[in-house]
């Protein structure tokens, strides 16, 4: 009888141990959740790879939340991410500096030129193929005009008639980044014969033969041709040193 009771008296006891027990693994938990959030909390952040973007705006787009600002969920998570839904990105990934600084490395779509149509701007890479459909114009993208197509599908090549013409456009974008030469719009008027616009200099670049040649012409000739209106052809350079193109300023 009275073993029956004091065992009685022990489950009381026990349960109270195993509450308690609980109550203190919980509380370990949430301790350990709390310095975890605390001491990995987001304070400084690098942006690199950013052209389309602001620095704030990237971070505002990766820091979106309470738990994103913490510096090992969001090594996790962007993890070289796909990115889809923003224009012209085409991946981020984040690499912790220390507990409190990342840095977001931002991977962008290659856009070798636009053209316009149906009042929006069609981005596509050096295949020719449709990366975005956009209302924003890119400063640093030259525009493509002279090709013809009655259609664009995003993510497919511009159908037009001759598809070699992306060749050429790479080639001369290229061209253009290696002599620093910031053109705005390349016309092309057959699919070897093209005419390069700096603001108000339109230049009749011809055909490529020549390309690196002519560029470090361009590249010369351009400063002294700033502020003025006009034209100028290269469709006759031959390479010779003494060259000097005449330039005609608009009446």
């Amino acid at each position: 009888m009275f073993n029956r009771y004091r065992r009685r008296e022990r489950r009381p006891l026990r349960r109270g141990i195993k509450i308690l027990l609980v109550l203190a693994a919980v509380a370990v938990l949430l301790g350990g959740l709390y310095y975890f959030l605390q001491t990995r909390t987001v304070t400084t952040v690098y942006v690199e790879g950013n052209v389309h973007y602001t620095s704030e705006e990237i971070e505002a787009m990766v820091l979106d939340s309470p738990l994103s600002r913490n510096s090992l969920y969001l090594s996790m998570v962007y993890k070289d991410k796909e990115i889809t839904g923003v224009p012209f990105i085409a991946s981020m990934s984040v690499q912790v500096l220390s507990p409190d600084t990342v840095r977001i490395k931002v991977y962008e779509k290659s856009l070798a030129g636009y053209v316009e149509y149906l009042g929006r701007y069609i981005y596509f890479d050096k295949d020719g193929t449709v990366v975005e459909s956009s209302d924003i114009k890119t400063a640093g993208v030259p525009q493509i005009t002279g090709l013809s197509f009655d259609h664009m599908v995003l993510g497919e090549p511009l159908p037009v008639e001759e598809p070699e013409i992306f060749y050429r456009v790479l080639t001369l974008t290229q061209a253009l980044t290696k002599y620093q030469l910031a053109v705005d719009r390349i016309y092309f008027d057959g699919p070897e014969h093209m005419t390069l616009y700096f603001g108000k200099i339109k230049i009749v670049f011809g055909t490529d033969e020549l390309l690196d040649e002519k560029m470090g012409l361009i590249q010369s000739l351009l400063p002294d041709l700033e502020g003025k209106e006009g034209t100028m052809s290269l469709e006759n350079y031959d390479g010779d040193s003494n060259f000097r193109p005449i330039f005609k300023p608009d009446s």
